[in-house]
């Protein structure tokens, strides 16, 4: 490569690198602004995410150290705005690499950066309306109550630790609800098909609990509420993805109705 030639790519290279730049700070940008907004309301968000442990039964929550509710508000905020900010993120990074791309690979990719936010949004529907208050059900039940003999043990979850289960339960099942999306784009995009993910299905399931027991607390209920919906999920990918071997088919049998039939050629005799 002569000089002339390292000159000349170092133009590109400087423009990839500026606009990988813009595309970070507008991410961190839609971040912060987040954040700052949802940090005002980082005690009202707090109390709706308390709200299946009050479904359980509790009444109360503590905090131990004088600044762990202030950085627990931090964290919400923080949660928060990562969660309503993935959009903006997604779009950015779909921006920089789009020009790479070819017409049709756009296209692929286009619908799943509205079906990524949904789908995890829907992992997150399922812990607040069915896991948690389930699983605080199930731990409250250990409770002892002040009997002759016996010491009252109360379940007076802390702040901190509350928030720490949560979100690790909505980020655990926000992430496994992504497997239809990230299955259906490899489906469009050709990598597999549902052939494959057939011939797969056991080693998937044993997949799926290997995850749901690393992701969730150690407890059978957890483990079991995500390893289900995760294994039907897998069912979800491999019949999207035949819908989509079958649009596709559809499409080239009507490409080869319109194109006709080839030239042949004739011999007289």
């Amino acid at each position: 490569m002569t000089h002339e030639d390292i000159e000349a790519t170092k133009a590109p290279l400087m423009d990839h690198l500026i606009e990988l730049r813009t595309r970070l700070i507008r991410s961190l940008a839609a971040f912060l602004v987040m954040f700052v907004v949802f940090f005002y309301f980082a005690k009202d968000i707090y109390n709706l995410l308390l709200v299946p442990l009050q479904r359980a039964g509790s009444k109360e929550a503590i905090f131990t150290a004088p600044q762990e509710f202030f950085f627990t508000q931090v964290r919400v905020a923080m949660f928060a705005a990562a969660f309503v900010a993935c959009p903006v993120i997604f779009w950015q990074i779909y921006a920089f690499v789009a020009p790479g791309l070819y017409k049709h690979e756009r296209k692929a990719f286009a619908p799943y950066l509205v079906a990524t936010p949904i789908f995890f949004g829907l992992g997150a529907l399922l812990v607040y309306f069915v896991v948690m208050p389930n699983l605080l059900i199930f731990f409250s039940g250990m409770q002892q109550a002040n009997e002759p003999g016996r010491i009252d043990i109360k379940l007076l979850p802390r702040v901190s630790e509350y928030l720490g289960l949560i979100m690790t339960l909505i980020f655990a099942f926000g992430i496994t609800f992504q497997m239809p999306v990230i299955l259906t784009l490899l489906g469009q995009i050709g990598v597999i098909d549902s052939g494959f993910l057939k011939q797969r299905r056991r080693y998937a399931w044993v997949l799926v609990f290997i995850v749901a027991a690393l992701l969730t607390p150690p407890d059978v209920f957890s483990m079991m509420a995500l390893a289900v919906p995760g294994m039907l999920l897998y069912e979800l990918s491999i019949f999207a993805v035949r819908s989509l071997e079958k649009q596709r088919e559809k499409e080239r049998a009507k490409e080869a109705a319109k194109s006709g039939p080839g030239p042949t050629n004739a011999v007289k005799t």
